[in-house]
This record gives C-alpha cells, sequence and structure tokens, in this order.
C-alpha cells in the first residue's frame, strides 16, 4: 500500500473554523485527520503542501518512521504549525492501518482499557445566574464534572474589556455560591485562560474557601516552566496545563516536576496519537491523569476517545456540546459517521479505524474564510490574553 494524495478541507463549522485532510492511497483506502490550530488554517496547509511530496509513495503503515521523517527531516524543528500538520497526517495514518487491519485504533495501541470515555462538561456562563442555572442543568443531566470558562466580559458597558482584578472579584464570589448551590460532589475546575500574572492567580484562590474548586486550568501563559514552578509552590489548588503544549518535550518539565496535576493534552496539536501515547505514557510515570483538550471537531473526538480508550491514566474528555451548549461543532451535515455522546460519555466502537467520516464535497461548496479568536483589551487599551 502507498500514499497517493494529501487533500484538505478547511470548513467554517458554527461560526468557527477547522482544518480536516484525507490522506488516500492506491488500495482504495483512505485516513482523517484534522488540525487542532483554530484560526490559522491556512498557516498549517502551507506546512502541508511542504510535507506532501516527502510521503507520496510513502508505506502508511509505517506510521513512526513517517512521524520521525516529518518531525525531524527539517532544520527547525518543531513549532505549533508543524506539529498540527504533523498530528493531522499520524491520525489520518492510524485511520488507514485500523481500516486496513480491520480493527479500531485502540487496537493498534494495546487495546482498549474501558468501555466508556466520561466528558466533562465545559460551561461558559456570563452571569452569576447563568452559571448556576447551567450547573445545575448538567447536574441533573448526569454531568459531575464541570470545567468552567468564564466570559462575564461580553457584557455590560466595557464588553470585550478584561480587567484581572475586576474578574478574579467577581468570579471567585460566583464560584463560592456556585459550591453552596451544588454540593460538594461535583467537581468542579475553572479555566482562566491565561489572562492572569502569578500574584493575580493567588490573589483569586486565597478569595475563596477551601474545597471550592478542584483545579484550575492555565491561569498563566505557559511558556515559562520556572514561573508555573514558583505558581505551584504558593497555592495546594491542582493544576491543568499543557492544550498549547506541541511535544512531548514542551509537557516534560512540567510532568517531570509535577507543575501539573492534569495533562491537558490535544492530540491534533501535539503530534498525533504517536506522540499523545509518549506523553501519557510520561504523565503515568509521575502520576499525572489526562484531562485531554477538544474543541474543534469529531476528527479530533475520535482520535482522543481511541487515546483515552488505551491509557490507564485517563480522567475526562472535554465536550462542548452538551445539554446546555451546542455550537454543532458536531453539524451532521459535514459529519454523517461521528462518535456519539450517552449521557455525558462515549461508548468505545468497535468500528475499524477512527469511525468517523467528513463530507468533501460539502467542504468543497461552501466557501473558507478563517475565523480570528477574539481580542480582549484592558480599559488602559493596551491588549491582554483572551
Amino acid at each position: 500500500m502507498k500514499i497517493t494524495d494529501i487533500k484538505v478541507f478547511p470548513a467554517n463549522i458554527a461560526g468557527r473554523s477547522q482544518l480536516n485532510i484525507k490522506v488516500e492511497t492506491n488500495s482504495g483506502i483512505y485516513g482523517w485527520g484534522a488540525s487542532g490550530i483554530t484560526g490559522r488554517e491556512y498557516a498549517v496547509i502551507g506546512a502541508l503542501k511542504h510535507f506532501k511530496p516527502l510521503l507520496i509513495g510513502k508505506n502508511p503503515m509505517q506510521i513512526g518512521a513517517i512521524w520521525q521523517d516529518l518531525y525531524r527531516g527539517q532544520y527547525f524543528e518543531g513549532g505549533r504549525v508543524l506539529t498540527a500538520a504533523i498530528s493531522a497526517i499520524d491520525i489520518a495514518l492510524y485511520d488507514i492501518k485500523g481500516k486496513a487491519l480491520g480493527v479500531p485504533v485502540y487496537e493498534l495501541l494495546g487495546g482498549k482499557q474501558r468501555d466508556y470515555v466520561e466528558c466533562f462538561a465545559s460551561l461558559r456562563f456570563s452571569s452569576k445566574k447563568e452559571l448556576i442555572d447551567r450547573a445545575k442543568t448538567l447536574i441533573q443531566e448526569g454531568w459531575q464534572m464541570l470545567r468552567l470558562a468564564p466570559a462575564e466580559y461580553e457584557e455590560g458597558k466595557y464588553a470585550s474589556t478584561f480587567e484581572p482584578r475586576t474578574s478574579i472579584a467577581i468570579i471567585a464570589d460566583w464560584l463560592t455560591d456556585l459550591r453552596k448551590e451544588v454540593g460538594n460532589t461535583p467537581t468542579i475546575g475553572i479555566d482562566y485562560h491565561h489572562r492572569l500574572t502569578i500574584p493575580e492567580t493567588i490573589s483569586f484562590l486565597q478569595r475563596m474557601p477551601i474545597g471550592t474548586i478542584d483545579f484550575i486550568e492555565e491561569p498563566i501563559r505557559d511558556e515559562s516552566p520556572e514561573a508555573y514552578e514558583t505558581l505551584r509552590k504558593m497555592t495546594n489548588i491542582p493544576f491543568a496545563i499543557g492544550e498549547e503544549f506541541a511535544s512531548k518535550w514542551q509537557f516534560m518539565p512540567y510532568l517531570e516536576k509535577n507543575i501539573t496535576q492534569f495533562a491537558r493534552i490535544d492530540v491534533c496539536n501535539v503530534g498525533g496519537i504517536t506522540e499523545a501515547m509518549k506523553v501519557a505514557s510520561l504523565a503515568e510515570t509521575h502520576y499525572i491523569d489526562l484531562l485531554p483538550h477538544n474543541p474543534i471537531g469529531p476528527i479530533c473526538t475520535a482520535a482522543t476517545i481511541h487515546l483515552a480508550a488505551a491509557c490507564p491514566n485517563f480522567t475526562w474528555l472535554e465536550e462542548m456540546n452538551t445539554p446546555v451548549e451546542n455550537p454543532g461543532l458536531d453539524d451532521i451535515n459535514y459529519y454523517p459517521i461521528q462518535p456519539k455522546l450517552d449521557g455525558p460519555r462515549y461508548k468505545v466502537s468497535n468500528t475499524p479505524g477512527l469511525g468517523v467520516e467528513f463530507n468533501e464535497e460539502l467542504a468543497l461548496k461552501n466557501k473558507f474564510k478563517p475565523v480570528e479568536t477574539p481580542r480582549l483589551k484592558r480599559k488602559d487599551g493596551s491588549f491582554t490574553n483572551w
């Protein structure tokens, strides 16, 4: 079997942009992959154009060798754009190999260790009432892990303005009230989306009673492990870090120094299933669980389900399509075959390959336009993180 073509399908789905790819072979078997960098699809397509001549004629079954060739076969290794392209190719190759052998991808990773992949609800809110009402609805529907995504900056007189000190004062009060309303059973985390500094993070955490939240996700930027190590020593609240990491090397200091307690691995960014399994093994040696990042679409979801099925140190998979929020990332028009939620979980499928299909004709028919992430400013006009 030989690779004959790599096709790219950028698409606008539910107001966001995605990049899916199709790797074709001379046997008629093809595989689907996806990039995890939303809003920079043209950059990843450019990387794929460089990789395509290197892949034509290769045996798609030699996944590990192809990964090494793509990553190491250039002077400037790594970087999020290049590893996002490698991720898409790697996932597609696993899809091909699973289909060729007649087995689901998790069988290529050692077999499944669980029948279901439990999910956490990504709960977005802009007011205290919205937070509490949505949380109660999710809990009533069986969701016992809530990862909160505050968006209070979208409301009021100063929409799209983010002042950290104002935010932490408001959100700390809202979370304290939420815990009183829902009790001690649900697991509650919050994603501050690297909008804070070290002192702002500590101030936020100190404003809430012990037990209010179970973890905080990426409160500060991740470029400096040393900065996070300093923050780690100042609080006993667990951290969830890693959704932007593009390799096992980026994860290494955070895992080896036990800076993070949850590895927010993104299969579609980190280098695909090949690299994700290595990160998972490294995390296991430090008793750190996987809490996969998964905001893009069904191909990334399917790939992550297979990873989660095969790893012992998995906790919850991120899910944005919930009883209180359905952004349409699972649009049936684009994904006629895809993983289906069963309450707050996915049943691990026995379909060969990834178990997902993409409507390439629809993607080709609809004009694509990259979608930029929102921009936030402080009141003085300076830029800050979204």
